[in-house]
């Protein structure tokens, strides 16, 4: 039991550095398949934590648009104090945005490895209908999977200009805690509000696709 219990403390030690060189892949599918997890079981867990990071970071985007909708009925009072709780907002959906990046690029990895590996194995069954099914399988599979690594990449893409926006906002707050200020981070205001609204129904679309995909891969 201890034994068992230290593998999979190495384990997650592992998946927090993760894999760029092929033998450390192959070394962490080694010990996953030790405690009975395929590479399938692994893109479906993978999966399902993408689909959750991306939930938070549209969640920490909807308190930045927040905190900066605050703007608009900002009549005087602590400008510093305002930049700096924006700030923080901005650093939080830095780092959930990096999350999401790691989180899908662990996916598409995966996704990568288990497809080669799939196809490999299809050339070793002898039985023709159980290959055709099996190649099916895969067809239908990948086909899922595309759509739903679109989705994922587009959502992601969507946050560096929001990000952009927000450093902006946020330098340009810091240069000029003053009434001036105020009004032109008003006028702007808009703009980032459209962006993160766009953001947020991408990130809606990817989990939807990320739910599809979850519930049809066996």
């Amino acid at each position: 039991m201890r034994i068992r219990s230290s593998l999979r403390r190495t384990l997650l030690v592992l998946a927090a550095v993760w894999l760029t060189a092929a033998g450390c892949q192959r070394a962490y599918y080694a010990m996953w398949e030790q405690v009975g997890k395929e590479k399938r079981h692994l893109l479906r867990d993978q999966v399902d934590k993408a689909s959750s990071e991306q939930q938070k970071a549209s969640a920490q985007f909807k308190d930045a648009l927040t905190r900066i909708q605050a703007i608009y009925g900002f009549e005087g009072g602590d400008l510093e104090k305002f930049y700096r709780r924006l700030s923080r907002d901005l650093e939080a959906c830095e780092t959930r945005a990096e999350a999401v990046r790691q989180r899908i690029g662990n996916v598409e990895r995966i996704a990568a490895d288990l497809f080669v590996e799939w196809e490999r194995e299809i050339s070793e069954i002898s039985t023709p209908g159980l290959r055709d099914q099996s190649r099916r399988q895969l067809r239908d599979t990948q086909t899922r999977w595309a759509r739903l690594q679109r989705a994922m990449t587009q959502a992601e893409a969507r946050m560096e200009p929001v990000l952009r926006q927000l450093r902006d906002y946020v330098l340009y707050l810091k240069h000029n805690l003053n009434a001036q200020a105020v009004g032109a981070l008003q006028r702007e205001a808009g703009e980032i509000e459209i962006e993160v609204q766009s953001l947020i129904v991408a990130i809606a679309q990817s989990v939807r696709e990320a739910d599809d995909f979850l519930k049809n891969f066996e």
